[in-house]
């Protein structure tokens, strides 16, 4: 029996566990490992939740102060009165990309439909602030990405990601929007009929439970979803602050592939992409430079237009060439490239993650790293 009165689900105890404030998916995660399922967790004492890695007082607290409090059947109703839906980590609807990044969320609320979640997806993201060649930028790619079978994902704000949405959907395409909200506090207000357009050719998605309403810690926490659910980032105008660029961040900690899109070189919106262009991110003009990196995964199909772009083979300096010859044997952990090469953590760290945009090498689990095929030449 739960703290709450019953035995719950597997799906309940997730939702339950959503719902206590300050608490995340990594920390859920050890102390299910610890404790063997996440019913336990709400059941569990002082002392149990404390064997988890990484869980101490602060995180013990809040869940003995909030557990008997949060109740998910109830939740789970007032969500389908409102015409939503929740799934979780054991549900088999939940993203299959999702499952696979550091911290995937507990539980989304769904507003429309995930099927096909799992095809192809690529995000396209960018500024509040966009400019008309950012929006023409932004809808053009993602209605050729549409065209040729790919979801959008995006974030539902002003500016780029209203431009990708809407072309996406008029290519007849599906996409999907990540909200730093919950569903029934639509963020921006202004979007809220787009967001019910967006349900019927996808589905509108948050982790946030019913009653949360936006602030300045939710957007970033959306970001690693919109990420998480697409092969690659897209990021059209962004400045050097912009949300776009943790959007690109977290991708690439996730080992997926940024795209960015050149702009005028006075427009303050092109200097987020031309920086990610400089450390390595693929220059991008059209749905044909994302085909072109996904070759191998995807192959490229007919209707799709293209410039002759696409991503040149990479130009590597002497010390990302030295990393190169040492991982030639084999993928190798981090502390041994540092060793290797007698370079500072700084520089090694700085190099991969150069190394990484370029797609010469690929970050594994347990901070290893390996050549991908560019990296070895093949």
């Amino acid at each position: 029996m739960s703290r709450i009165g019953y035995a719950m689900t597997d799906k309940e105890a997730y939702i339950a566990l959503n719902m206590i404030q300050g608490i995340g998916p990594v920390s859920v995660a050890a102390m299910i490992s610890a404790l063997g399922t996440p019913q336990a967790i709400l059941d569990a004492s002082r002392a149990d939740l404390m064997r988890a890695r990484g869980v101490g007082p602060e995180i013990s607290e809040k869940i003995l102060t909030q557990r008997s409090a949060v109740d998910p059947v109830k939740e789970i109703e007032a969500a389908g009165r409102l015409g939503f839906s929740i799934i979780t980590q054991v549900d088999e609807a939940y993203p299959r990309r999702l499952k696979e990044i550091h911290d995937p969320p507990l539980a989304l609320y769904v507003m429309g439909s995930l099927d096909g979640v799992d095809h192809p997806a690529v995000a396209v993201v960018g500024t509040r602030h966009a400019t008309h060649y950012g929006r023409d930028c932004a809808e053009r790619l993602s209605y050729q990405l549409g065209q040729v079978g790919f979801t959008v994902v995006s974030g539902l704000a002003l500016g780029i990601d209203t431009a990708a949405h809407k072309g996406a959907m008029k290519s007849g395409g599906k996409t999907i929007a990540v909200i730093g909200s919950s569903l029934d506090n639509i963020y921006p207000p202004e979007n809220q009929s787009l967001a019910g357009e967006i349900s019927r050719h996808g589905a509108v998605i948050s982790e946030f439970p019913l009653g949360r309403k936006p602030d300045r810690t939710t957007f970033p926490i959306r970001n690693r979803i919109v990420s998480g659910l697409s092969m690659g980032t897209v990021v059209v105008e962004a400045g050097t602050t912009s949300g776009a660029l943790i959007t690109a961040k977290q991708a690439l900690e996730q080992g997926r592939s940024v795209f960015a899109v050149p702009g005028r070189i006075d427009s303050p919106g092109s200097r987020g992409p031309h920086r990610l262009i400089r450390d390595g991110a693929c220059l991008i003009e059209d749905v044909q430079d994302i085909l072109d990196e996904f070759e191998f995964l995807i192959p490229a199909r007919k209707g799709a237009t293209s410039s002759g772009g696409g991503c040149p083979r990479p130009r590597l300096s002497p010390e990302e060439s030295r990393v190169i010859e040492i991982l030639a044997d084999g993928a190798m952990d981090i502390d041994s490239i540092i060793r290797q090469t007698a370079l500072d953590p700084g520089m090694i760290s700085s190099l991969l993650i150069g190394l990484e945009m370029k797609k010469v090498v690929r970050m594994l689990p347990g901070r290893h790293v390996e050549l991908t095929r560019i990296g070895t030449g093949q």
